[in-house]
């Protein structure tokens, strides 16, 4: 699988095809029949510029009828959101120029269209009895739906392994911003595993679009595994990046999500998005956390608090050396949150402590 466009429009292709939906039953209709087929989603003026011939239908979309429209030879379009079919039998003529790697004539007239309309475009092979789908760059052949599961599962097994590793890596943390011991290295480490939970997890979300209604359960062990591995991200960036000019939490994940799987591999590229040297003896520097990873585990602090909190006191050190008096003194804060906090604090170093050395 290529995926080069944005992800929301992929799963958006994905689940127009899911099992269970219209649009796939009229697929697998055309598919047992042994007939060849094409199929554009989306009636644009960019579409309807390269149309030639054919006929305008203007019915209501349903499988049957988009099976009986293309037993004819030429293709056929649906409107974006397959509510109607507009044409059938028309004849499509994309520009020629436009690169393309497929070899018979259907396949590649449907991948110049999709590029020079950005639509969805479906080819279904006469011969090979095989459903390409076609968006951009995108290209994508629909597999039988327990080819999918058993991806899918094999996905979420290797999710399961990460998941425990970065539990491990991610308390060991916690234990070292109590004690102040915290180095690049141990930052550097907990975002590696959770940029690569996120990667494997976005590969699953594309399984489970693909998959429809019968994706459910596998969405379910998705969302359980990654609860709270994104906002976890997000806190240690906002502890750890270097506070330049440019260099925001957008700007670091942005960074992260274009390192290649070797780039991942390496400490020193990780370090180098969140605006670090990336030598490998910078790896060892102690850095001190601002506090935002911790106190997002204090329970009904709202984000705005934690926000003054981090601006008054710059260190996570400095807020757990805090008295009730100078938390109290931080705008917002109030005696009975400045004693929830302490109270939190006391706890989360207890737990963290505990969980690291036992």
């Amino acid at each position: 699988m290529e995926y080069a466009v944005k992800d929301k429009e992929i799963i958006q292709a994905l689940k127009m095809v899911a099992p269970g939906t219209e649009l796939r039953e009229g697929l697998g209709r055309i598919v047992s029949a042994h007939i060849g087929a094409l199929i554009v989603v989306g009636d644009t003026e960019e579409v309807l510029s390269i149309v030639n011939g054919g006929f305008e239908v203007n019915v209501d979309f349903s499988a049957p009828r988009l099976y009986q429209l293309c037993k004819m030879d030429g293709a056929v379009i649906l409107t974006e959101d397959l509510s109607t079919i507009r044409f059938a039998n028309v004849h499509l003529v994309p520009d020629p120029s436009i690169p393309t790697k497929e070899g018979g004539t259907r396949h590649r007239t449907a991948e110049r269209v999709a590029k020079q309309t950005n639509q969805l475009c479906i080819a279904i092979s006469e011969r090979l009895e095989r459903v390409t789908l076609y968006k951009k760059n995108w290209k994508h052949v629909l597999a039988d739906p327990r080819v999918v599961v058993s991806k899918a599962f094999q996905a979420i097994q290797t999710l399961e392994k990460y998941k425990a590793r970065f539990d491990q890596v991610s308390q060991s943390l916690s234990a070292l911003e109590i004690e102040d011991l915290v180095t690049l290295r141990d930052v550097v480490k907990v975002l590696q595993r959770s940029e690569m939970m996120i990667r494997i997890a976005e590969e699953v979300e594309l399984y489970i679009s693909e998959l429809g209604v019968e994706g459910r359960l596998i969405a379910l062990q998705l969302e359980e595994l990654m609860a709270g591995v994104e906002k976890e991200r997000e806190n240690i960036i906002h502890d750890y990046r270097v506070d330049s000019h440019g260099r925001g939490e957008e700007t670091v994940q942005r960074k992260l999500s274009r390192l290649t799987s070797e780039e991942l591999l390496q400490l020193t590229t990780i370090a180098q998005a969140l605006g670090y040297s990336g030598s490998q003896d910078e790896l060892d520097r102690p850095l001190a956390p601002r506090g935002y990873r911790v106190l997002s585990r204090i329970p009904r602090l709202p984000h705005s608090i934690t926000d003054k909190l981090v601006k008054n006191f710059k260190t996570l050190q400095n807020i757990m050396g805090a008295t009730l008096e100078q938390l109290d003194e931080v705008e917002g804060v109030g005696k009975t949150r400045a004693a929830a906090i302490q109270e939190g604090l006391r706890r989360i170093a207890e737990s963290s402590i505990i969980d690291h050395y036992l």
